[in-house]
């Protein structure tokens, strides 16, 4: 179910999950999105680990 949770999540949103995500854990902004359309997507703002790394909580998650 996790597998089907994460596929779902990343068809949706513009995110991709770690291997060992779990449904309401902290997400990844893929890499193509820029700062400004992530802005945009998630306005309460992300943690930049690398500049190509940007860990944002679970859009769904309520």
């Amino acid at each position: 179910l996790r597998a089907i949770d994460s596929l779902q999540l990343t068809a949706t949103h513009k995110v991709a999950t770690p291997a060992d995500w779990q449904h309401g854990d902290d997400v990844i902004i893929v890499p193509s999105v820029s700062d400004d359309e992530a802005w945009t997507l998630f306005p309460d703002g992300w943690q930049t680990i690398k500049p190509y790394l940007r860990k944002v909580a679970d859009p769904t998650k309520p």
